[in-house]
């Protein structure tokens, strides 16, 4: 006679997890990735949490990618870029900024194509960074910073940005104070996400002073330098480095030509730093799409007119955004003169992520938590006003309103 027996239990489901590198395991989630997913499918909702506007691609700049696709372009190309692009670079760095380091034109061999600002900040960190190295980052800061240097091992030490009546300022002789024997590294935003803070001529000096001195490299991250509202551009380290100065700029085609989709950027970097840089987009990405390449060259040349418009179009909507959380009496911020952001704080509220995510469900409109953006970022929110002033307005009134309830 048979005796039945139970079917075995079904083993435990692996703990993946527990299976991976704990450095992987504890990255941070992102606080903006979690609102935009909370919020993303509401009807009627507008969306300030994402740092993009909401102009599409402009239309010569699609033309020159379908070109190169009508053309076949759809091989492997050089890890630094086609010479096209990498010409076009040099010849917009020499209009923005004039001459290069020590005089003379910006060669193109200064440039290296990337997937993306992010995938050059990437590169810049994985050079100057190494297991239990230190890197300065002024903050609140944009969080890919922080993703950035832990990738490599390497620990981020924040030096907190103070609000000021008018202005965020950096503490200089607190950024002085915080270099400690294992760093290598400065990070500097200007014009910075999310504060809209613009480091002077004179800062900027005094923070390459102070690299020079410690020896120390400066990762800088100018992608807002054109977004400012009071014509010109920021200022920048190529108004005051030498051919010498251990400077690593990072850019990106993302902001100023609506092109955050198509993540394309660049890393400026010395020359003589060339093979590792193509060596790392090898063993990364082995290089950016032809067709995107040739977009961001017409970008580039051809892409004056856009970005005026967009700052023009960006400057009244900022202008909309402020006056009316003003006028709420409980709102406080110091007026963006750059970027595409408003970092407020709101009398009574404390905790920015439960306050965001109440905004989603209460008013319809979509914010980032100030949480998000490290040290001296909660109890702030980030409203992006890269949109249209009409819809700007509505997502004023609408917060306006709950403020004043």
């Amino acid at each position: 006679m048979t005796i039945p027996t139970s079917p075995a239990a079904p083993p435990p489901p692996p703990d993946w997890l527990a299976a991976i590198e704990p450095d992987m395991r504890a990255m941070a989630a992102s606080g903006i990735v979690e609102l935009f997913d909370y919020g993303r499918h509401r009807q009627g909702l507008i969306p300030l949490w994402v740092g993009e506007g909401d102009l599409a691609t402009p239309p010569f700049v699609v033309a020159a990618a379908k070109a190169s696709l009508d053309r076949g372009e759809t091989f492997y190309t050089a890890q630094a870029g086609v010479p096209e692009l990498r010409a076009a670079i040099a010849r917009y760095v020499a209009r923005v900024y004039g001459a290069a380091p020590g005089g003379g034109g910006f060669s193109p061999e200064r440039f290296f194509v990337t997937v993306g600002g992010m995938h050059a900040l990437q590169i810049a960190a994985r050079m100057t960074l190494g297991p239990g190295e230190e890197a300065l980052i002024p903050s609140p800061a944009w969080p890919n910073f922080v993703g950035a240097v832990a990738l490599t091992g390497a620990r981020p030490v924040f030096v907190p940005l103070e609000r000021g009546e008018e202005r965020w300022r950096l503490d200089l002789e607190r950024l002085a104070a915080a270099v400690a024997p294992a760093t290598r590294a400065i990070f500097v935003n200007s014009p910075a996400n999310p504060t809209g803070f613009i480091a002077s001529r004179e800062e900027i000096e005094a923070i390459l002073a102070l690299a020079r001195r410690r020896n120390l490299w400066i990762v800088a991250d100018e992608i807002y330098g054109r977004m400012v509202y009071r014509g010109g551009r920021a200022p920048s380290f190529h108004d005051v480095m030498a051919p010498d100065d251990k400077i690593l700029f990072v850019q990106t085609l993302s902001k100023n030509w609506a092109m955050t989709g198509w993540r394309i950027g660049w890393l400026e970097a010395p020359p003589a730093l060339g093979p590792t840089i193509e060596n790392i987009v090898q063993h990364t990405t082995s290089g950016v799409p032809v067709f995107a390449q040739r977009a961001a060259t017409a970008a580039l040349d051809e892409g004056e007119a856009f970005l005026a418009e967009q700052i023009a179009r960006m400057r009244a909507s900022r202008d909309i955004l402020v006056s009316g959380l003003a006028a709420t009496g409980r709102a406080r911020f110091a007026v963006p003169e750059a970027t595409f952001y408003l970092f407020c704080a709101i009398d009574g509220e404390s905790d920015s992520r439960k306050l965001a995510l109440r905004l989603v469900d209460e008013t319809g409109v979509g914010a980032a938590p100030g949480s998000a953006f490290g040290p001296g970022g909660e109890g702030y929110l980030r409203l992006c006003f890269g949109r249209a002033p009409d819809e700007i307005a509505e997502a004023t009134r609408r917060v306006a309103r709950w403020l004043v309830r």
